[in-house]
């Protein structure tokens, strides 16, 4: 596999998870100095389309060092597997409804989980933090977080 230059981070309504792994892969890759990865995100649905990204999960990217505020939601496109390298699915949902919109094999192999990022992960889905208290969202955070140093570190490879 090529080294992938353009990401989307995928889950339900792109306003939680997929928003916190993209400031936190757009971050880590500043950091490395690496300005050849473009990251974006979105969701399965479009329920949330332009909104900012949920409350809970900006308090807890602040908390963590990161700025969150600047999101908008949109929802997947398939018409986008044309311009992605690698689609990064936050559950087993999200997973299936990709690999189902891809047109191609080529398509559906672009199509990864999150977790599978981590090899310390005790699971392979983010858990959906929506609705719950701060602590999940910290949590939720964490689980992110150490997938997203893992997907980093394999664009070196």
């Amino acid at each position: 596999m090529t080294t992938p230059t353009r990401i989307c981070f995928v889950c339900s309504g792109n306003i939680c998870r997929s928003p916190m792994a993209e400031v936190i892969t757009q971050s880590l890759l500043d950091d490395a100095g690496r300005t050849d990865v473009h990251v974006s995100s979105a969701g399965t649905g479009g329920w949330h389309e332009g909104q900012g990204a949920n409350p809970p999960a900006v308090r807890a990217l602040a908390d963590a060092g990161y700025d969150g505020s600047a999101h908008v939601a949109h929802e997947f496109d398939p018409a986008w597997f044309d311009e992605l390298d690698l689609v990064v699915a936050l559950d087993r949902g999200h997973e299936r409804a990709l690999r189902s919109w891809a047109r191609t094999a080529a398509e559906r192999d672009r199509v990864v989980l999150l977790r599978s990022f981590d090899p310390a992960a005790d699971g392979d889905e983010v858990a959906d933090p929506y609705g719950g208290s701060a602590q999940v969202f910290a949590d939720c955070l964490v689980e992110i977080e150490a997938a997203c140093r893992g997907l980093v570190a394999s664009l070196e490879r």
